[in-house]
């Protein structure tokens, strides 16, 4: 522990969460039905049949689950809000029990000293909205900024950090291009309007956001380091295609207001006057998910796409099979800082964490060695990172517990919490006890 890197004064350790991974209580006190509800409960979409419906039940365990924080030590929460538990259609009426729960959670993380870092969209979308063309139909951007401005005049006063959309990209890339997520359409290159909706409901929410009070307003978008899998001018081409697909196409438009030289003849035909300047919204932090590194190839000409991706092999790879690449953490930030300079406000780490499956040994034992040199040398990244010169203000841990990892299931660990999905007993592994360690020692 003497040995962790010098992290700044004030950096903020914390761990993460999303609504329809734990919450459960699907249609529990007038919650409506999502996407996610809707496609995990379709045949073949889940790869071991499961679905969300009671999940982790912090529903109910919520006081449970705030108190294992309170042990770990953890100064910040990132949580999402379960859009139809508010608003069960996504539009009007307003789910007050709904409102209440999160009420509650706030209320509990603050007295145990807990800072919350609220996003507002982490993919449950409202099935009813879907149902009306969903992320295909520009309305649903100015709907976004009201369920903003319902959640945060309610719990606004206590929230230290919003976020209104986590990862854009794999949402626009999983649910809509390639059919692998919820809502389970396969667009390819059609699902391009998807992004810039997300985008203008980025902007609408950070206005609404800002009129009722909202002090902190950033982002938590996706982000790899591409790495070409040859040096050959087509797999070069490629990478730099995908790049911009996955990285520049939220990137730029947050930041710079304007969307990558070479995809912007594609998304003219979405964009109508003071598009990119309602996406430009001032930023205070810039909030980075970050797990593995992609290598990209070129496909033959007749292919459906012009990119794939390839293994990358020479590392170690989680239970998911990504490669564990902790100093592509650190490349990115500083690609990052190069390509956007001065635009790029102070950053966290919103998401960073590896899948795991070991559980209880015959002692209760979690002993998740690997989960704890897998975060040890992402940290160690970070805090290059700042010693070189960059603003990193915080860590966020991706999960708090284990959960519903989407497609995946419940085959997929990334809790720093064990969960019995029979029992719902929680028990902290290994890698909880090491990362209190870790912030009492940097306190």
């Amino acid at each position: 522990m003497t040995e962790l890197p010098e992290l700044p004064e004030g950096f903020v350790f914390g761990t993460s969460t999303s609504a329809y991974q734990i919450e459960g209580a699907w249609t529990d006190d007038g919650k409506g039905l999502s996407i996610w509800d809707t496609f995990a409960h379709l045949p073949d979409r889940i790869i071991d049949g499961s679905t969300g419906n009671e999940a982790c039940d912090h529903y109910h365990r919520y006081p449970e689950d705030v108190a294992l924080m309170k042990q770990l030590g953890a100064k910040g929460y990132r949580f999402s809000v379960s859009w139809p538990r508010v608003q069960p259609l996504g539009f009007g009426e307003v789910n007050e029990a709904g409102l209440d729960f999160y009420d509650r959670l706030v209320d509990e993380l603050c007295e145990a000293g807990i800072e919350p870092m609220v996003t507002l969209y982490h993919w449950d979308l409202p099935q009813e909205l879907e149902d009306r063309g969903g992320w295909l139909d520009r309305n649903i951007a100015g709907v976004f900024g009201e369920f903003a401005r319902i959640v945060a005049e309610r719990i606004g006063d206590r929230v230290e950090h919003w976020v209104p959309i986590n990862e854009p990209n794999v949402v626009t890339m999983l649910g809509y291009a390639t059919g692998v997520h919820a809502p389970g359409h396969q667009l390819l290159f059609d699902a391009l309007p998807v992004a810039h909706h997300l985008l203008l409901a980025h902007g609408r929410a950070a206005i609404a956001l800002r009129e009722a009070g909202a002090q902190s307003v950033g982002c938590a978008n996706n982000h790899a380091p591409m790495w070409p899998a040859t040096d050959s001018d087509a797999d070069i081409g490629a990478t730099k295609l995908f790049d911009q697909l996955w990285n520049g196409l939220y990137l730029e438009p947050m930041l710079l207001g304007r969307y990558p030289v070479d995809l912007a003849p594609f998304m003219d035909e979405f964009i109508e006057p003071g598009d990119l300047a309602l996406i430009r919204q001032p930023l205070d932090f810039y909030g980075l998910n970050y797990y593995n590194p992609l290598k990209i190839a070129a496909t033959p000409e007749d292919a459906e796409l012009p990119f794939e991706q390839l293994p990358i092999v020479g590392y170690p790879t989680t239970d998911f099979g990504w490669p564990v690449v902790p100093d592509a953490l650190r490349e990115w930030l500083i690609t990052m800082r190069a390509r956007y300079r001065a635009a790029i406000p102070p950053v966290y780490i919103t998401e960073c964490g590896a899948s795991y499956g070991v559980g209880p040994d015959a002692d209760g034992v979690v002993d998740d060695q690997a989960r704890i040199d897998y975060l040890d040398a992402h940290l160690r990244a970070v805090a290059e990172a700042v010693r070189i010169g960059l603003d990193i203000r915080g860590f966020y841990t991706w999960s708090l517990l284990d959960n519903f990892e989407w497609a995946e299931g419940y085959t997929q660990r990334f809790g720093l919490v064990h969960v019995d999905f029979e029992t719902q007993q929680r028990t902290p592994k290994r890698s909880f006890d090491w990362y209190s360690r870790v912030i009492a020692a940097t306190r």
